[in-house]
Formats: C-alpha cells, structure tokens, sequence
C-alpha cells in the first residue's frame, strides 16, 4: 500500500501558472537540453521545506524511441534526476544556497506505476535534513492522476 502523500494536493491550484517556469528554473540550475527534467515550480511553503514541481512528459523526450518501442516508459532514472533537480533548485532559490549543487545519493527508491508521454508527473518534495552550506536530504514523491508512481529519498551538497 502507499504511502499518504508528502501534503494534500487539493489545496494547491494545479491548474495556476507556475510561480518560476522553464526558464527561470534553468537560471538556477545548469541542466540543458535533454537533461532539463524540470518544468514548473507551482507551489512552495519555505517554513515547511515543501516544494511542489512538475514535468510535462512528451513524445519528444530523447528516451521515448528507445525505452520499449511501441510503449514509451519514462525510466525511473529519469524521474530520479527531476526530483533531484527539484530538490537542488528549492536549496538554491529559497534558501540562497550558493555555489552549485550536486546530487550525492539516492535512497528507499520505489516505482510503483508508469509514467507515459502525454501525463504530467507531479514532484512532491519535503526537505527532512538540512545544513545550511554543507548538505540535505529530500523525500520524494512522484504522482501522475492522483496515483504515487515513485518514492525516494534524495540527497545533495554544494559541491
């Protein structure tokens, strides 16, 4: 069975323009082209370490030919890397961390459903450690309609 979400989404408009899109996450982070795994920041609660991302998955992402023909799947590797670019664009917009942030671990990893061109995979994150200019530590969830299809603890550091 699993786990109850990170926070309750209805409370949050997820229809609303994103507070920072595309292109300001990519001020903030130095992933391009195909590696930008994040599309929209929709909501964040700083007092809280919350933070809600999202990505638009589409028949263009560079692993749809490939990753089973006939039935595109996003791999669970490519989730990973949106909720640790999530997680590293939260520790340096919100709280000013500076310097570049790299991922350092992964941990508890569990994929629970497909994630298929055309759905949007919603990133839900809360920050359970955190030392200012050394490292953290991020729980993870992913949901597409409602449905959690992945969960992982993430980790980084300013490196």
């Amino acid at each position: 069975m699993p786990p109850p979400l990170l926070f309750d989404l209805s409370q949050i408009d997820l229809s609303a323009q994103p507070l920072f899109d595309k292109e300001a996450i990519g001020k903030v982070n130095p992933q391009r082209f195909e590696m930008q795994q994040l599309d929209g920041i929709l909501w964040y609660d700083k007092e809280n370490f919350l933070v809600l991302g999202y990505k638009d998955v589409t028949e263009d992402e560079f692993w749809v030919r490939g990753h089973i023909p006939g039935r595109p799947l996003m791999p669970g590797v490519m989730m990973v890397e949106a909720a640790a670019q999530l997680s590293s664009f939260f520790v340096k917009q919100i709280y000013k961390e500076p310097g570049f942030i790299g991922f350092t671990g992964i941990d508890s990893a569990k994929f629970r459903s497909l994630v298929q061109p055309g759905q949007r995979l919603y990133i839900l994150g809360h920050i359970i450690k955190f030392k200012k200019g050394r490292k953290y530590t991020t729980r993870i969830q992913g949901v597409v309609d409602s449905t959690i299809v992945f969960e992982a603890v993430v980790s980084g550091m300013r490196i």
